[in-house]
């Protein structure tokens, strides 16, 4: 998933940041409206991170022309206003979840989760292609009933694929879903990551359909 996180101080942003990237995120990070606005232009983004209090233009105007424009891009606010009348005012202006400064990590995480299974009309956190099972809230997965031991950046390549099991990602929507901006990614990243999950799972637990990229291999 492909996180841009809209926050204007240093300390937070860059430890949410670092954070979520140690989670499996790919995250990119801005301090002001008008770079924020940029991105959004111009790259696909599953979630945004929403200060409140930005430099240049205001969280609630980002928020606002968002859904004027009919962009559902799925939002949490996070903000060190606490009154009932901002959260109410977030809620009502579009924002997905509300979370107020400071938080935990954990916390984050957990409505990351939540709003993305919402988002994709899912209640429960577990995936199921085939024989293969992942719990997104965990981050943990299974081979028929036996568990298997991956990283956070293979936990979040199998989960791109298993969204829509059968569906074929190219390698480049893969790289958008798991690195940044500023993140060294060799030429080969995506290869080396499903290299080592057909090492643990199988050689035909991600299928390469040639010239066009992978899939889970839900006929196995």
């Amino acid at each position: 998933m492909r996180i841009l996180l809209i926050e204007d101080d240093p300390i937070i942003g860059n430890g949410l940041q670092l954070g979520l990237r140690r989670q499996g995120y790919a995250v990119d990070w801005v301090q002001d409206g008008a770079a924020a606005s940029l991105a959004r232009r111009t790259v696909p983004y599953e979630l945004l991170l929403l200060d409140l209090g930005l430099p240049h233009q205001d969280g609630m105007s980002i928020l606002m022309q968002m859904r004027n424009t009919e962009d559902a891009t799925p939002v949490i606010i996070i903000t060190a206003r606490d009154a009932v009348s901002d959260r109410v005012t977030g809620l009502d202006g579009g924002a997905d979840d509300y979370l107020v400064k400071p938080f935990a990590l954990e916390e984050l995480l957990a409505r990351i989760r939540l709003v993305t299974r919402r988002q994709v009309g899912r209640i429960q956190s577990v995936m199921t292609a085939g024989v293969l099972r992942i719990d997104t809230a965990q981050r943990r997965c299974w081979q028929a009933e036996q568990e298997i031991s991956i990283t956070a950046r293979e936990f979040s390549l199998l989960e791109a694929l298993m969204r829509e099991p059968g569906t074929v990602v190219s390698r480049e929507q893969l790289e958008e879903s798991l690195f940044g901006w500023n993140e060294e990614v060799e030429s080969n990243a995506i290869q080396v990551h499903v290299y080592n999950l057909r090492r643990k799972f199988g050689a035909d637990v991600i299928r390469n359909v040639r010239g066009v990229g992978y899939r889970i291999g839900v006929d196995q």
